[in-house]
């Protein structure tokens, strides 16, 4: 991923919530019009980057979640079974 001029973190090596709060803080700036106008564009790249890698990370932790969900209600399904078969 990218870095900005001044030198922060690398989006992806950032945690998750590290990036989500950094993002925030960038809106801040943006909305309160603190950011210098030779800094906005770097800012803005910057927002996008951690945009589009929390997205990453979302769309992946849902596709493993749905590789794992059936797996789990197989599991499920099979203890239900091995549990009827005991002498009540």
């Amino acid at each position: 991923m990218s870095t900005t001029a001044d030198g922060d973190t690398p989006v992806a090596e950032l945690g998750y919530s590290e990036a989500a709060e950094e993002l925030d803080r960038i809106i801040t700036e943006l909305d309160r019009g603190v950011v210098d106008v030779d800094v906005l564009e770097v800012r803005l790249c910057r927002a996008v980057d951690i945009v589009e890698e929390l997205d990453r990370r979302i769309r992946g932790a849902k596709e493993r979640v749905e590789t794992i969900l059936p797996r789990l209600e197989s599991l499920g399904r099979s203890q239900a079974g091995d549990s009827s078969d005991e002498p009540a």
